[in-house]
């Protein structure tokens, strides 16, 4: 197990996945253009959801980039870890909307586990991942996210405590 690599990963997730919930309290419905521009499937349900936006997407990309830089890893690629994770995140939306679920209906692994395990095995290589490493990452991002929901939730960041 490789523990500073883990923590270097749990840092790029959090600043990937923190930056659209930040930026949705601080700016408000303020360039929250939907990313699926509202469109509907075959089932009657949205392809992600209005809380998917190109805000969120973007701020994340930017915010997994500088903090890449932070940790010499370099720009480019914290960017590159910043849309995997949001590729993850858009699996995790589609397959939410699939079931019948809301963009706030907790979901257990599917909300955490694509967000995460995406970008770790894209970004394996570059942070030194092996297998035990990445799954090490994913469950603590799993336990974490849904402890820190529950803090942020107190701290007005999240409409509700998951």
């Amino acid at each position: 197990m490789h523990p500073l690599a883990i923590a270097e990963a749990l840092l790029l997730l959090m600043a990937a996945n923190g930056a659209p919930v930040v930026a949705a309290k601080v700016l408000g419905p303020r360039c929250g253009w939907p990313l699926d521009g509202g469109r509907v499937l075959a089932d009657g349900r949205p392809l992600f959801g209005r809380s998917k936006t190109w805000r969120g997407v973007v701020l994340a990309v930017a915010a997994t980039a500088v903090t890449g830089a932070c940790l010499g890893l370099g720009w480019g690629w914290g960017a590159g870890f910043g849309a995997a994770a949001m590729a993850g995140d858009l699996i995790s939306s589609f397959t939410k909307r699939r079931l019948g679920l809301a963009s706030s209906d907790m979901a257990p692994g599917i909300d955490q586990i694509p967000e995460a395990l995406l970008p770790l095995l894209v970004c394996r290589a570059a942070l030194g991942l092996s297998a035990a490493d990445i799954a090490a990452a994913v469950v603590l991002f799993l336990v974490g996210e849904i402890w820190l929901s529950r803090i942020l939730f107190r701290m007005h960041l999240r409409d509700r405590p998951y």
